[in-house]
Parts: structure tokens; sequence; C-alpha cells
């Protein structure tokens, strides 16, 4: 049984190289017995989690538990006292966090002037807060604001925004095809899920249940912290698979 399993993970992973582009180098790294798909779990997959939302927000979600609105307070002293882009980019930033997405809106436009007028940090932010504001037709202008005056800026995060602010806004074959692109890199859960139930909802339970699968089958591979961070995308993976399979 533990060869068949060993067998089942490297085949996952070699699907994951090949689906997201990586170096195919990996493949042969993949296929080393012992140490080779850790390695590339550890080489290729946690990093991308721990640089994404999902990771960061479990960091930030543990001093919340302890302090909720400390971190709030702290960031709102520092924008009184120097008034800085970056003092104004962090108190956006929490005000996000505590859902208060009017007043980050705010904060985030205060910031957009001058020299950081197409600032794709602050943009990116800008964006995330009008989503959650319900605006997603200004989400979505602002991501592409973005894009033009940053062609190389990358944000997975982002990615999905616009992929989710235009299914908002009912374009859904450009839905579709963001959804598509942002699942086949996305570090943790959430897109691949949002991606299956879009297919679902249009009709296509073939390629949902897929989706669905796949994201079962990386919470099989990841270590247990992965699992417990994206649990609510995995949660909803299951229930998916059992309601097709009804």
């Amino acid at each position: 049984m533990p060869v068949i399993l060993s067998v089942v993970i490297q085949v996952a992973l070699i699907v994951h190289v090949l689906r997201t582009g990586r170096p195919w180098y990996w493949v042969f790294v993949i296929l080393i017995p012992g140490i080779g798909a850790l390695a590339y779990i550890i080489a290729e997959l946690l990093p991308g989690f721990m640089d994404s939302s999902q990771g960061k927000r479990a960091i930030r979600g543990v001093k919340k538990t302890l302090n909720p609105m400390g971190e709030l307070r702290q960031r709102e002293r520092e924008h009184q006292l120097s008034g800085s882009v970056d003092a104004t980019r962090h108190l956006a930033g929490e005000l996000i966090e505590n859902g208060q997405y009017e007043h980050a809106i705010v904060h985030y436009q205060e910031a957009l002037t001058g020299l950081y007028e197409n600032d794709p940090d602050l943009l990116l932010g800008l964006a995330t807060a009008q989503f959650g504001n319900d605006q997603f037709e200004d989400a979505r202008l602002t991501l592409d604001r973005l894009i033009e005056h940053n062609p190389n800026f990358k944000s997975a995060d982002g990615h999905l925004i616009y992929a989710r602010a235009t299914e908002a806004c009912g374009d859904d074959d450009r839905a579709l095809e963001e959804y598509a692109a942002v699942a086949a890199y996305f570090a943790g859960a959430e897109a691949p899920l949002r991606y299956g139930l879009f297919l679902e909802k249009h009709g296509d339970l073939k390629g949902a249940l897929e989706q669905f699968r796949d994201i079962l089958t990386a919470a099989e591979l990841a270590p247990r912290h992965y699992r417990k961070v994206q649990r609510k995308w995995i949660a909803e993976a299951t229930g998916g698979i059992k309601r097709l399979a009804s």
C-alpha cells in the first residue's frame, strides 16, 4: 500500500509540474524515491502558499485572536503621526481585514497621487476594497489600470479578484478564461474551487468534478498546516463532489 500511495503522489505532482509550466527537471527530481516529492512540495508549493494572502492571513489570524483591534489601532496611530503613503497603505490594508471597505477605499484613493498615482500595490489594494464593497465594475477597471501601467506586475490574488469581478459583472465568457488561467497556478485551493463552482453553475459538471478532485488530491499531499488553512475550500470541494455524485 505505501508503494502505491507513493506512486500516486509522484504522478499527481508530475501532472502539477506539467499543468503549471514549471521546469522539466522537476519531473526527474520527483521520481527520486523518498525525497523527490517532498523536495518539490517544499521548494515549489510552500513558498507560493506562504507568500499568498491565505498564508499571511493565517499569521494575522493568530494576532487578531489575541488582540482583535490592536493592529488597526496601531495602523491608525502610525497614519496620524506620519501621513506617509506607506502608513496610509498599511492602514487601508488593515481596514480591509476588518471589513471596513468604504474607509479603505478612501485611504487608497488618498495615497494614489503624484509619484504613486499608478502604484501596483495600492491599485491592487483599492481593487480588493472595491470588490469587498460590491463595486465589481470599479474593481475590474482598477485592475485594468494596474496592468496597463504595470505590465510586468503579477499577483495571483489580484487575478482571482479580476475573475470574480468579471463573473459578478455578467461577462461569463471572459470569466471562464480568467478562472481557468488563475486556477492553473494559484498556490491555494480557493481559485480551483471557485473555478469548479463556476463550471458547475454553467453546466460543465465533468470539469467541475475534476477541479474538486484536484483540490482533494493536493490536500492529501500537502502538510497538515496547509490543510488547516485551506479547510474551508477543501470542505467546499468535498461538498461539491458529493453534490455532483448524487
